[in-house]
This record gives structure tokens, sequence and C-alpha cells, in this order.
């Protein structure tokens, strides 16, 4: 009894805590998760838009900000191998950690160019000063307007369409 106990014991902090770092060539599969050696990363402390996500830029018109921001990735990690530390799963299984390429967070390069946002959206958040950074440059999504991608998934979970769900004209004058 007490080895199943120290069996039981060890596969609950495995499936909490996963080897400390995942390294090797990413596949970007949204703007905020990487697949790497056939494990989907979601990397930790963003919030992006999806790629059906519709945003408007500086003159008003909308174009699809989610699928720009995949793209912009993709070209960031290119060929790149990408690092990411700290793996570890929250309670819905998902593998989450902070990711890098040739020495630079993923995640603070998707907000830093106004990509994805601070997940906290606290004062002290860890990407908060690169948010600021972009908001103050106009870059990215902050150059036009948008929903906060957290808003959006909840509208499409209510039966909105991408479009209405999308569509934020006021959200960032």
């Amino acid at each position: 009894m007490p080895g199943l106990i120290v069996v039981l014991t060890m596969f609950a902090l495995c499936s909490i805590v996963l080897a400390g770092q995942l390294t090797g060539r990413a596949k970007v599969i949204n703007t905020d998760t990487v697949e790497i050696n056939r494990t989907r990363v979601r990397l930790w402390g963003i919030d992006a838009p999806d790629k059906s996500q519709m945003c408007r830029d500086i003159n008003g018109n909308p174009y699809r900000c989610g699928l720009r921001a995949v793209r912009d990735l993709e070209g960031f990690i290119a060929e790149r191998e990408v690092s990411c530390l700290s793996v570890l799963q929250d309670e819905s299984g998902r593998t989450i950690a902070t990711c890098s390429a040739d020495g630079m967070d993923v995640g603070e390069w998707l907000v830093r160019n106004g990509l994805a946002f601070d997940q906290t959206q606290s004062s002290t958040g860890p990407y908060r000063a690169a948010q600021s950074a972009a908001d103050r440059a106009g870059l990215g999504l902050w150059s036009g307007s948008f929903a906060v991608p957290s808003l959006y998934r909840a509208c499409i979970r209510l039966g909105g369409r991408p479009a209405s769900c999308s569509d934020d004209a006021n959200a960032h004058p």
C-alpha cells in the first residue's frame, strides 16, 4: 500500500509539471499556441486574438488581425529553434510555458509588437511595459480598434458570429 501511494503521488506531480524544458522547431497553431515535438504549448502570460477575429485598421477598415498575428509569429519563429521553460499543465490539461526563440521571449515579442496583450491586465503584469510601449507607438492592434480577445471569445461562446463579435470600433479610439 505505501508503494502505491508513492507511485500515485509521483504520477500526480508529473501531471502538473512536465520536463522543465521543451526544445525544437515550432509550428504556430494560433497566436498564443505553438507545437513542438508533437506537444502543443500555450504561451504563458498573454492573451491574443483568435485566427477568426477581425479588427479595424487606422482607417477603420476591417482586417483579420488574428490571422495577421499568426503570420507575423510564423515569420518571427521561422526556422529558429524554440525553447520552452517551466513547462506545466493547467487544470484543463493544457501545456503552458514561457518560450523563447534566439533568446527572445516569444510572448513578450508578441505583446511588444502589438499582436497580443498582457493576460493579467494589471499594472504589474509580466508584459505590461511591453504592452504600454506598443500602445504608445501604435503598433499592431493598437494602430486601430479591436475587441479584447477574451471578450471576443465570450461573445462567440454565447452564439455570436466572428464579424459581429470582433467589431468594436470604439474599443480603442
